[in-house]
């Protein structure tokens, strides 16, 4: 892979992985279309990812200070409690959320780790990201037709927490995009928009942490050439900067409920992607 490529790549992730059109269908298509060779499998899709990461840190960092913060202080008060049952633990509404993040974690992260052969083997083909794609469609357009819930983050019920983490470690599929089947369990759960969309990004920090540390684990002891670590640096540098962006137009987009438009792309991309399956088979 050249520099060209990576930044090419970078660029697509950013923009992907949260405007609801699926990062991992598009880069799965861009390099089957084009043949970029990924000398070391999955890593430069998470190395992608970790860049993306980067830039929920920036726009959620306060969230995320506090909800950091409040998991230590959830820990403290637990065994606090052997000695005061009068403590309370769930003692504020971040620490709620920290709690919500942790059950949807749990299927997600299982659902993720059995179904990874599956999903790497999806990456080298047309049709699979094509059919996802197809998916994100018709969940988009349901999106534009749901209308606002009432439910913030006291109202979530843990239910609704494994609900959410179920459809994210189903996204893990290319073509299904992780922020808009994110947004749309919570927006079918009744949850409302503005929460919609911070529990959709937040939540997939220890989705993709966790995936990374199994992607590192993996390639560990593995030779990679210099250019190959420059082009993925670049690349996954990008994705940061242009994620930053796509995260303040996604914002803007659930405000104003435009999937329709995300929904026609997919719908097309999707198609264009089936068909170029079957002309190159």
């Amino acid at each position: 892979m050249n520099i060209i490529q990576a930044i090419i790549l970078g660029i697509v992730q950013g923009l992907a992985e949260f405007l609801p059109v699926s990062s991992s269908g598009h880069l799965a298509i861009i390099q089957n279309l084009f043949g970029i060779e990924m000398e070391t499998g999955l890593l430069f899709d998470v190395l992608l990812h970790i860049g993306t990461l980067a830039a929920i840190f920036v726009v959620f960092w306060r969230d995320i200070v506090k909800l950091v913060i409040e998991f230590f202080g959830i820990i403290g008060d637990f065994f606090r409690r052997f000695k005061d049952p009068d403590v309370i633990v769930l003692s504020s509404a971040y620490r709620r959320f920290v709690l919500l993040i942790l059950v949807s974690t749990i299927p997600t992260g299982i659902i993720g780790y059995f179904g990874r052969d599956f999903v790497a083997y999806a990456s080298t083909t047309l049709l699979i990201p094509g059919i996802g794609l197809i998916i994100t469609s018709i969940l988009l357009f349901i999106c534009d037709r749901i209308g606002d819930g009432r439910k913030g983050i006291k109202k979530i019920t843990y239910l609704n927490a494994f609900e959410v983490g179920m459809a994210q470690g189903v996204a893990t599929l290319p073509g299904i995009s992780r922020s808009g089947t994110t947004i749309a369990a919570c927006l079918i759960l009744g949850i409302k928009k503005e929460t919609a969309v911070k529990y959709s990004f937040i939540m997939s920090i220890p989705a993709v942490l966790g995936a990374a540390l199994l992607e590192i684990k993996d390639v560990a002891g593995t030779s990679i050439e210099a250019g190959t670590v420059v082009a993925y640096v670049i690349g996954m540098v990008v994705s940061a900067i242009v994620g930053y962006f796509a995260i303040r137009v996604m914002i803007n987009v659930v405000r104003r409920k435009r999937y329709i438009y995300f929904s026609a792309y997919c719908l097309v991309i999707g198609l264009i992607a089936i068909i170029a399956y079957f002309i190159k088979k």
